[in-house]
């Protein structure tokens, strides 16, 4: 019996058919689906030379009822599947009617065998429906019986193929265009075990999907009553679709809206679906268009639907940074190095300190906000990357947060984030420390020139001790200066002051203190201290203050009895002044020259028991040490020796710095005084910097 469908063949033809075998496919696997259909199979036959004369296309579902022929092969852009669907859908793919047609783009017969269930006679009957390529306004419906099926299904039979062959069907490309056609479906319906099979074996979607996740979500409502949604966000491996969207479906697994997520302008790879079912959308699918807008404007104003798409984007916010964490940073990081976007760094470990610095803050503000490094060209990009690392070498590295939450909006808790990441590794700090160290090798030369290279022009006053002054370190970086050659009394009260004891309150009270002794006058070249809690090993106890004599003697001196008398002298000094002799304080009295004749050895063998390398004497909590000038420039850079060996210092380059600079180190009787000038100025650069 031919039937009309409503339109004529050309207006068929001139509707926008497919012209691509593989779409034509896709089209009638979701008429399947469409038909409630769990299972749906492609099978063919080729022979030797891959040529195959049909088609078969087999279904699960619910077949289609004769008697609702005229509503779905009768019609066309139009069928009852558009009255159970809303325009907003994408996944109802015959909701005009037209995919049933889709076969004409590789094949001239196309015949349907269906099995339904009619309620009327309580029994499955079957049918067939044919239509051909030339006459696609006319069908034919013939056949119909008492089934002796079991279930019901529909099976397509295409036949007189043209421009296909097996391969057609069996390559690669097929499988992967119904894997990224039918993915997110077969996802969904997992647990219930759809499938897509070709000649028995089943489409494997696995490899388009980077990452799934199932988050089951309740919301109450105004009036108490708890809507449940089961939430399944899909990363997939490329972009599948033109956008990214929030797929609405109700309780049948029918979309009845979607809406496009917050990440739909980015570059950087993080392409999403993120599929939404619940019973709460079974009342969204009205009959026709102007009561489904009404609806669906009320849907989204409600509050449940406010506090579910407000979890839906904190959802795929926190996907988003998991994969940027992931490595979406280190393939940008990778482009970078490639492209020549990262700058260069010398071959040391200082150096690959700052690059490893940088590269963890580009790094952190692109997790945080990919859009600043989007849309830019090698050249942007090389600028963008180039003024981050020149404010991580200065202390406004912190400003990078201003600066960028300035480009996009951040969140507080972004902002913070991103704040905490510039305080881990303060580079600037470690910039300044370098400088510092290197300005100290430096002054070491010029020290060993004023000592060794100068001896004969150099003295303790004019020269030593003002360069000790300016560069106290040289014996412990834990002090404080108090006084440099200024006699007893003077020390006394910078001492008080300087400790910031109940005696130094009542000394400013009462005027200066002055020293009980006849030697008062006498000024030692350099005295610090330091407020420190240093063990007694004699009664468990703790010293509270740490404080140091310097006394320097002329280069050309080799220190002996005689010069330790003199620092004995400062020892008594300070034994017999009551508010220097406090049991809780520790002193060390330092003397240094240009080396230590033997009664100095024998004083360190006397004292070697003690376990203290250049002890002289020690009594109670005082001690005397004798240095040569040698041994304090060995001390320092054993100190420093893990610096000189991991940060490459050359010594004998800064020596030849220099000198490129003009630091004559020989120039006769002025000599010293230009190199304690040099000496006084990069003591300041180290500190500036």
């Amino acid at each position: 019996m031919k039937k009309k469908v409503s339109v004529t063949n050309n207006g068929i033809e001139s509707s926008g058919l497919t012209k691509d075998y593989m779409d034509a496919i896709a089209e009638l696997v979701w008429n399947g689906f469409d038909a409630e259909a769990k299972n749906v199979q492609i099978n063919f036959a080729s022979n030797e030379i891959d040529t195959i004369y049909s088609l078969q296309i087999i279904d699960d579902g619910k077949g289609i009822d004769f008697r609702a022929l005229d509503m779905t092969f009768g019609n066309f852009n139009d069928s009852i599947k558009k009255n159970t669907y809303q325009k907003t859908s994408s996944a109802i793919r015959g909701h005009k009617g037209k995919g049933r047609f889709s076969f004409a783009a590789f094949s001239d017969n196309a015949e349907w065998h269906t099995v339904y269930e009619d309620k009327n006679e309580k029994a499955l009957l079957e049918y067939d429906i044919t239509i051909r390529r030339n006459t696609k306004h006319l069908y034919s419906a013939e056949n119909k019986k008492i089934s002796k099926q079991k279930s019901t299904g529909t099976t397509v039979e295409l036949t007189d193929l043209f421009e296909v062959t097996g391969y057609s069907f069996n390559c690669d490309d097929f499988k992967i265009h119904l894997a990224k056609e039918f993915g997110w479906f077969l996802l969904l319906n997992k647990e219930r075990s759809f499938s897509i099979s070709i000649n028995g074996e089943k489409i494997d979607y696995s490899g388009l999907i980077a990452e799934n996740d199932i988050i089951p979500l309740k919301i109450k409502d105004k009036e108490g009553i708890e809507n449940e949604f089961k939430i399944t966000f899909v990363r997939w491996n490329e972009k599948i679709g033109d956008k990214f969207y929030f797929y609405f479906l109700n309780s049948k697994q029918n979309e009845v809206f979607k809406e496009l997520t917050s990440y739909n302008n980015n570059a950087i790879g993080f392409n999403h679906s993120v599929y939404i079912e619940s019973n709460y959308f079974d009342n969204f699918s009205p009959s026709d268009q102007e009561q489904s807008l009404s609806l669906f404007d009320e849907t989204k104003n409600t509050g449940v639907f406010k506090a579910l798409l407000n979890n839906l984007h904190n959802i795929v916010k926190e996907r988003q940074k998991s994969f940027l964490h992931g490595g979406a940073a280190e393939q940008l990081i990778d482009s970078y190095e490639k492209n020549g976007v990262i700058p260069k760094f010398k071959n040391n470990k200082y150096e690959q300190a700052r690059r490893k610095d940088l590269i963890t803050v580009v790094k952190g503000i692109y997790c945080i906000e990919p859009k600043i490094f989007q849309g830019l060209n090698k050249e942007q990009q090389k600028v963008s990357v180039a003024l981050i690392n020149l404010l991580l070498d200065t202390d406004e590295r912190e400003s990078i947060t201003e600066i960028v939450g300035q480009v996009v909006n951040m969140s507080q808790d972004e902002r913070n984030q991103l704040a905490e990441l510039l305080k881990k590794t303060t580079i600037s700090k470690i910039s300044r420390t370098i400088n510092l160290i290197e300005s100290r090798f430096k002054i070491i030369e010029l020290l060993k020139a004023l000592v060794f290279d100068l001896e004969k022009f150099s003295n303790e006053r004019d020269h030593l001790q003002k360069a000790i002054e300016e560069n106290y370190w040289l014996f412990g970086e834990q002090y404080h200066l108090v006084s440099a050659n200024e006699g007893f009394n003077q020390l006394l009260n910078k001492y008080l002051e300087v400790i910031e004891s109940l005696e130094a309150l009542e000394a400013k009270k009462a005027g200066k203190k002055k020293v009980n002794s006849d030697e008062a006058n006498r000024r030692p070249d350099v005295f610090v201290c330091r407020k420190h809690s240093i063990p007694d090993i004699r009664d468990d106890q703790y010293y509270m203050e740490e404080n140091l004599i310097v006394e320097l003697k002329k280069p050309a001196i080799e220190i002996g009895k005689e010069q330790l008398r003199q620092i004995e002298d400062y020892l008594e000094i300070i034994r017999s002044e009551p508010q220097f002799n406090s049991q809780k304080r520790f002193w060390k009295f330092f003397i240094v020259g240009k080396s230590v004749d033997d009664y100095v050895r024998s004083q360190y063998e006397s004292e070697k028991v003690k376990g203290k390398r250049f002890l002289v004497k020690g009594v109670q909590n005082y001690e005397i040490y004798a240095y040569s000038w040698d041994d304090i420039f060995t001390m320092f850079e054993l100190r420093h020796q893990f610096l000189v060996d991991n940060l490459e210092f050359d010594k004998s380059v800064i020596r030849r710095e220099l000198i490129d600079k003009g630091i004559d180190l020989f120039n006769g009787h002025n000599a010293p005084e230009n190199v304690l000038k040099q000496i006084i100025e990069l003591n300041q650069e180290g500190k500036l910097n």
